[in-house]
């Protein structure tokens, strides 16, 4: 095994980590997320759809910046 995997793996394990401290904490705060504007929300008795398109688009963004961040590091 190459031990890049192992430093790939505590990273993730960190990520994980700090990403479940924060919602634990935070999570009163966090009430935003999956409620942006250009979010689906489609809700009828017996029926609810929901697509967070929005939100999926500034996660994605948020993901590719950490990790240019990660490979500029390391």
């Amino acid at each position: 095994m190459e031990q890049n995997i192992g430093k790939y793996l505590v990273v993730a394990g960190m990520v994980i980590l700090i990403t479940g401290v924060l919602i634990y904490f935070f999570h009163d705060k966090m009430q935003w997320i999956g409620r942006l504007p250009g979010d689906i929300r489609v809700e009828k008795p017996n029926f609810k759809f929901y697509f967070p398109i929005t939100t999926m688009i500034l996660a994605s963004i948020v993901i590719s910046l950490l990790l240019w961040v990660f490979r500029k590091i390391f």
